[in-house]
Parts: structure tokens; C-alpha cells; sequence
């Protein structure tokens, strides 16, 4: 349910095995450390992500360590 994900944006700090990143994001006030994949588009056309970029991130509301990535900025 994409309605109920928290849209946030961030940088990422760190590109880990399997596809993996780890993004320092902004959730209102508070900056917090979230554990992202890329999804959609961005795996479909190859899409590169590295370390330094700024990217949207969906959060799930459950679950606020972890996430996908929607947009490279």
C-alpha cells in the first residue's frame, strides 16, 4: 500500500552487498539512519546509485529502519 508509506528525503552514506544502502534521512525534525533498496524503474533500467547522492526514500509507518528508494535527486 504505497499510500501508507512516509515519503522522506535523504543522502546516502554507504553502499552495501546486495544491493543495499544505507541513507541518512530527514523525517521532519529528526534525521535518521534507514536501510534502503532501489525499486521499480530504478532496477529495471540499471540505475546507479552511489555514495553521496540525494534520493526520495519511502518508509513504511511499521517499520522505520527500513525502506526503498524512489528517486535519485
Amino acid at each position: 500500500m504505497s499510500g501508507d508509506m512516509i515519503e522522506c528525503e535523504g543522502v546516502v552514506t554507504d553502499v552495501g552487498r546486495g544491493d543495499l544502502y544505507s541513507i541518512e534521512a530527514a523525517m521532519g525534525s529528526a534525521r535518521r539512519k534507514v536501510l534502503a533498496r532501489r525499486s521499480g524503474k530504478l532496477t529495471k533500467f540499471n540505475i546507479k546509485i552511489v555514495s553521496g547522492d540525494r534520493v526520495l526514500v519511502e518508509v513504511s509507518p511499521y517499520d522505520l529502519g527500513r525502506g526503498r528508494i524512489t528517486r535519485r535527486l
